[in-house]
């Protein structure tokens, strides 16, 4: 085997590896962050899924939203107005993502948090789209677009974490239980 074929395979074997490691630890490797285990629900995997396997699991509005970064109508979505207690999960992975203790009424017309459950629950990435600078807000498992964070907030934290209802899964108690 000459020398220029076996590093061009080395190469393939290098990049594969790499490709993969990186592929499966995404945003959590980039902030040297693990998604760590929240409340005893291990949330430490990576979920890759191809866009066949997630057009089966979410709705058609959910996949506009979560996957091509899409938005809801304001006020149309079923969390707005929502006042239960317990946590808000990702619809396509069930990672934790908001307690409602952080939720407030923004007057916006989507779920409005002023923190995340946890630090390790989502990422942020700059969002220049349509000449507009905004921070982007997706879950660190599974990369789904929330929506966006805003620093127009209440207090502690000064932060607007203006999520699509569509990609939230409440768990807890409904109003009036």
């Amino acid at each position: 085997m000459n020398l220029t074929r076996r590093f061009f395979l080395k190469y393939l074997m290098l990049s594969a590896l790499f490709s993969k490691f990186i592929y499966k630890t995404g945003p959590a490797l980039a902030d040297g962050i693990n998604t760590g285990s929240q409340e005893g629900s291990d949330m430490t995997d990576k979920i890759i899924k191809t866009e066949a396997e997630w057009k089966k699991i979410l709705t058609s509005e959910q996949y506009d939203v979560m996957r091509k970064k899409g938005t809801e109508r304001a006020f149309t979505g079923e969390y707005d107005g929502f006042k239960g207690e317990g946590r808000y999960h990702c619809a396509g992975c069930d990672n934790v993502l908001f307690d409602s203790n952080a939720k407030f009424d923004s007057g916006t017309g989507w779920p409005s948090f002023y923190e995340p459950a946890s630090e390790k629950s989502l990422y942020e990435e700059e969002d220049n789209v349509f000449f507009m600078k905004r921070t982007e807000v997706l879950c660190r498992r599974c990369d789904a677009h929330l929506g966006h964070v805003f620093d127009d907030g209440p207090p502690p934290t000064g932060l607007r974490y203006c999520i699509n209802s569509v990609s939230l899964k409440f768990k807890g108690d409904a109003p009036g239980k």
